[in-house]
């Protein structure tokens, strides 16, 4: 076992590191420290997170998390008739699979959808991957390790708290795969619940990006630290991620929509220090998805553009407004979303934007940030 989250300053550790690698997405880290506290409370025991190498060799590892628009206060559309929707998948799941599974990991680094995977693994006595299926958080269902290297994410439960239950043997291809998950989310009115990608050990040796967990705890562990310092985390937070702090501000101006199962929206941040007299936008898609500085290209996808308020803690795009006063860091994304097939997933043309993908590294050189 590589470590355990056993106190509510350890879980909170985990969820603030686990939102600053969400990028402004990846769910409410408030609901995520709620549901790791009450697993942990319920079970009187710790959460176990270890390492890939210490898992059994028979038997598979499962991803647990939640689909839909991070747009605040949606409702169900319908009563309410699974109270937890993702139990229900995890559940079926097993069934479904006629063997044993022997771990989670989360499909992605964020506040709610980590910790949901954790909690899944604590409730069944299973342990946590040190690691996570994308390395940071994203929108869409394209957006995972498994199509790299050509692994499918079925078979698959799909589970609304409206009570559709969907399993999915197969899929065409992921666009397919996506539209169905993305559709139950809005048939419900907020999101579906979603337990797919088994892996064997073998396979998860490939396509988990290792040692993420343990890098949220670090990050959570850090702005602690600060804050009790009463110095602002930014700097360290950027070192740790190996990025760079490349804007500080206000947030001048923020519009979004829920549409599609998605949070889509615009951010306009207007600089202040050193700063000043320039204006960064960013281009939403649950996550900070493309950021400009005057226009130009700052951060693009798949590198990571995190929002820090004023006290150092993490801003999700469901609690960003106007008059924020934040500081932004920007990272390099895990290198396997640099390669060519990561950036088909990924890049910014897959979003639309008719630009060549430049790493953060250069860009910050180019737009004199740092």
């Amino acid at each position: 076992m590589k470590f355990k989250l056993s106190t509510e300053n350890d879980i909170m550790k985990l969820v603030i590191g686990a939102t600053i690698l969400g990028t402004g997405g990846g769910g409410d880290p408030n609901e995520g420290f709620k549901v790791l506290k009450e697993a942990v409370e319920f079970k009187k025991k710790p959460i176990e997170i270890i390492d890939l190498e210490d898992l059994s060799e028979k038997g598979f590892i499962v991803a647990p998390y939640y689909v839909g628009s991070i747009a605040p206060d949606l409702k169900p559309k319908k009563p309410i008739k699974i109270l937890s929707p993702i139990t229900k998948a995890f559940e079926i799941f097993e069934k479904e699979m006629g063997e044993k599974i022997i771990g989670v990991v989360a499909s992605e680094m964020g506040g709610f959808n980590t910790s949901i995977a954790l909690s899944i693994g604590v409730l069944n006595n299973i342990p946590a991957v040190d690691g996570d299926l994308l390395g940071r958080a994203a929108p869409e269902l394209h957006q995972c390790t498994v199509h790299i290297y050509g692994y499918p994410m079925t078979p698959a439960v799909l589970v609304s708290e409206t009570g559709n239950i969907i399993v999915v043997k197969e899929y065409a291809d992921i666009d397919d795969y996506e539209s169905l998950a993305r559709y139950v989310s809005v048939l419900s009115g907020r999101y579906v619940a979603v337990v797919d990608t088994p892996l064997t050990k073998d396979v998860a040796k490939k396509i988990v990006v290792k040692d993420t967990i343990s890098l949220a705890y670090r990050l959570g562990e850090e702005v602690l630290r600060s804050r009790e310092k009463g110095v602002h985390p930014a700097e360290r937070v950027a070192e740790i991620l190996k990025g760079w702090v490349v804007f500080k501000g206000v947030v001048e101006k923020y519009m979004w929509r829920n549409e599609r199962g998605f949070l889509i929206g615009e951010a306009y941040i207007r600089g202040e220090d050193k700063y000043r007299n320039r204006v960064v936008k960013s281009y939403i898609m649950n996550e900070h998805i493309m950021i400009w500085i005057d226009n130009e290209p700052l951060v693009m996808p798949p590198d990571l553009f995190i929002l820090l308020d004023e006290n150092g803690m993490p801003v999700t795009n469901t609690i960003l407004k106007e008059n924020m006063r934040v500081v932004a860091i920007a990272a390099p994304a895990p290198e396997i979303w640099r390669t060519p097939r990561g950036l088909e997933l990924f890049g910014p043309k897959h979003f639309g934007f008719n630009y060549e993908y430049v790493p953060i590294e250069k860009l910050v050189i180019e737009r004199g940030v740092i």
